[in-house]
């Protein structure tokens, strides 16, 4: 009997993806998975820093893991890795920090992993995919510690993210969702000193996934708004049965003052018009976003900003973040920081608005007709996935599969949507 793992991952999907990849690393090479009373001979534990509450539930794991595998050999990587290397090192049960990504394949080398993996053939019990096709970011907003920790940008090339997509296509994945840490700037790295006719950006990746199969969907990530370019925004319209109508875009303020402030590059207009741009070229797009209230400095019409903003672009979903300063950022320093009361009160009213705004836009999608990826069949001959508009539906379905894409005509909407399949 091979020797057990357990994997155990915080953060964002880019984690969740290079976790991924270590396992299958390890997988191949004679490990299984641990169910989950069972100990387990090695825990690998991807960790996430972007809060301090990230750092507090990477530690609280570390020891967790610790405590029901006292036996196992504890591999701790990921951005709080790599921000707090000693601290890590000095958790109960720690046997290995792995302070870069780039260590991934020596790591597995030294768990007897030969063939080291390009890329991921699945995800652990999901069915929408995350394909890495970046990493690393050149900005320095103010309140951000990720650039300090993944500092260096580098684009995955074309063939090699076909590859993998074909893989997992294969393998009966629906949808993909490309993901990275500035996922924008794909293809910024190896364009440098070619000329501009020669780019490759990531509307040319999207557009080249689309044309690898008319089966698979493609999802965005997190993009800044002024990233989506016309070009993208072509290749959404091109391929609108299959590059899902739905954008999560990082407002973080919709205040001059404090977009300044935490030097993000745009204004509020910027960022209002793109979204108005994409909604004047595809049909009914939805918009997600994150929003960081209590900001130092930010006062009660700078909030105000925020909250316009939204309403004029109109998000399905908002994020909430309250400010949380992280130590080695311009933004921990500044003066003027709001009391943990007024944050509080902020960022109720932010989670109003996006109930709000959330039921205004199902409300708008009644009539229409969605595509659903089916990922639970019920046993009523319903079923229930996610469009793609980013939106949950259960849809009467008999005859839908799971992992299928079926259409959906919607019929009522609340907190969810439901309605009837009209194809499958």
């Amino acid at each position: 009997m091979g020797a057990k793992l357990k994997t155990v991952t915080l953060g964002c999907k880019v984690n969740q993806y290079e976790t991924q990849l270590v396992r299958e690393g390890l997988l191949g090479a004679g490990f299984s998975d641990a169910e989950s009373d069972e100990p387990a001979d090695l825990c690998i534990i991807n960790t996430c820093t972007i809060t301090g509450e990230g750092d507090s539930k990477s530690r609280q794991i570390i020891r967790r893991m610790n405590r029901k595998n006292p036996d196992a050999r504890i591999v701790v990587m990921g951005c709080y890795a790599t921000r707090e290397p000693q601290e890590v090192a000095d958790l109960p049960g720690v046997a290995e920090v792995v302070t870069d990504k780039r260590e991934i394949p020596d790591l597995l080398g030294r768990f007897g992993v030969v063939d080291i993996p390009n890329g991921i053939s699945g995800l652990n019990n999901r069915h929408r995919a995350y394909v890495k096709v970046q990493d690393g970011c050149l900005l320095r907003c103010s309140y951000c510690i990720i650039p300090t920790v993944r500092p260096d940008m580098f684009s995955r090339p074309l063939p090699e993210v076909l590859d993998e997509v074909q893989v997992l296509i294969d393998n009966g994945f629906s949808e993909v969702i490309l993901t990275g840490i500035h996922l924008g700037h794909y293809g910024v790295d190896f364009n440098q000193g070619k000329p501009k006719r020669d780019w490759v950006r990531l509307s040319h990746l999207v557009r080249a996934i689309c044309e690898l199969s008319p089966t698979v969907r493609v999802r965005l990530s997190s993009i800044e708004a002024t990233e989506v370019t016309r070009e993208l925004i072509e290749v959404m319209k091109d391929f609108s049965t299959q590059v899902c109508p739905h954008l999560h875009v990082c407002l973080q303020s919709g205040s001059d003052k404090i977009l300044r402030g935490m030097k993000r590059r745009w204004t509020r207009r910027h960022i209002i018009d793109r979204c108005q741009l994409v909604k004047n070229e595809l049909h009914l797009p939805a918009f997600t976003t994150d929003v960081i209230v209590g900001f130092p400095g930010e006062t009660d019409d700078d909030f105000a900003d925020t909250v316009d903003a939204c309403r004029q672009i109109g998000f399905s979903k908002i994020h909430m973040f309250p400010f949380s300063p992280r130590k080695g950022t311009p933004a921990a320093g500044m003066e003027e920081q709001i009391p943990k009361k007024i944050k509080s009160e902020r960022g109720a009213k932010i989670a109003d608005l996006g109930k709000e705004l959330k039921r205004e836009y199902f409300q708008s999608l009644v009539g229409e007709e969605l595509q659903l990826l089916v990922e639970k069949v019920n046993d009523d001959g319903t079923v229930t996935g996610t469009s793609c508009r980013y939106a949950t539906v259960t849809a009467i379905a008999p005859n839908a599969a799971e992992n299928e894409l079926i259409t959906v005509k919607i019929e009522t909407a609340g907190d969810s949507l439901s309605g009837r399949a009209i194809s499958n």
